[in-house]
């Protein structure tokens, strides 16, 4: 089958609590990800909370990256969301997993865009080489 897009779905647990709780880092961090996961950056928006966590998201041409994160929790949520063929999402939750020190993570990958009875063939070569 094929999709229009991948969307993993990241949680990131027992993080280090000082990083995912710096708006610098964190917006650093994702900025990166997009950049190593060779995704074009359209624009990038984020937000600090009083008195802990930070939200945001870097719009890319193939979609998005956002991050909702949980200092007092030591978690932190994140969506990469891609189409087409040429960006790799998990190159990116691989450096996330990493920059914020996560001891324990789940990753779940969606298909986005399945038409089952679609008239014109859709092919997303990166989800069709995971099969």
């Amino acid at each position: 089958m094929n999709a229009l897009g991948r969307h993993l779905l990241v949680e990131l647990f027992d993080c280090d609590p000082d990083v995912i709780n710096s708006l610098e880092a964190v917006k650093g961090a994702l900025i990166e990800a997009a950049k190593r996961a060779q995704a074009t950056i359209v624009d990038v928006v984020f937000h600090e909370f009083n008195p802990f966590g930070i939200s945001g998201v870097v719009v890319i041409a193939e979609s998005h990256l956002s991050i909702h994160t949980w200092p007092e929790y030591r978690y932190a949520a994140v969506d990469i969301f891609s189409c087409g063929d040429v960006l790799q999402p998990e190159v990116a939750a691989s450096y996330l997993v990493e920059q914020f020190a996560s001891e324990r993570t789940s990753i779940v990958e969606m298909q986005r865009g399945m038409f089952l009875n679609s008239r014109l063939p859709i092919v997303n070569k990166a989800a069709v080489a995971l099969s």
